[in-house]
């Protein structure tokens, strides 16, 4: 990795690791592994690394976030559901993007530790909350969030990588 790099962290959550077999209609067909794939392709575009982290257990997704201040990352990506410009790489040289499970709806530990560290965040939903159970209207993370990505299936990643590289909400401090 170069030094100039930006390092992204893609930090998928509870029952991502069963995108592309958990209800297609609703998640797509596209498995985690092609997710990442795609956004780590997208990431070599930007001039940015990616790495990639998936846990099913709330504790290891604090952790991860709990480092993300330690490797002076500047913006996170969050899929909170059941699931970058080259001007921001170079000015920010360590972004994360940390994809979370149905934790948007029941963790105050993953706010906790977004609001801990510091660092700002977009949260990303796969499929459109608001049109599904009124359980997963409620999120944790939104009314923290510089934005909130919803529907766009898999898209919602590469949108969240643009938006997180070109706003000046992540530039580096």
């Amino acid at each position: 990795m170069a030094e100039s790099q930006r390092r992204i962290l893609l930090l998928n959550g509870p029952n991502l690791n069963l995108l592309g077999t958990r209800e297609p209609q609703i998640y797509g067909a596209e498995t985690l592994d092609d997710v990442v794939q795609t956004a780590k392709a997208s990431a070599r575009k930007l001039d940015a690394h990616l790495e990639d982290f998936q846990s099913n257990h709330e504790g290891a997704i604090v952790d991860s976030i709990h480092q993300a201040r330690k490797d002076g990352v500047c913006g996170i990506i969050i899929n909170a559901g059941t699931w970058i410009n080259s001007n921001l790489i170079k000015r920010c040289l360590w972004a994360q993007a940390a994809v979370l499970g149905a934790y948007t709806h029941t963790s105050v530990a993953i706010r906790d530790a977004l609001l801990g560290v510091g660092i700002p965040f977009v949260e990303l939903h796969v499929s459109n909350v608001h049109a599904r159970e009124p359980f997963r209207h409620h999120s944790y993370l939104s009314d923290k969030a510089v934005a909130v990505i919803v529907g766009f299936g898999a898209k919602g990643y590469e949108y969240a990588l643009d938006f997180v590289a070109t706003s000046p909400n992540f530039a580096s401090t």
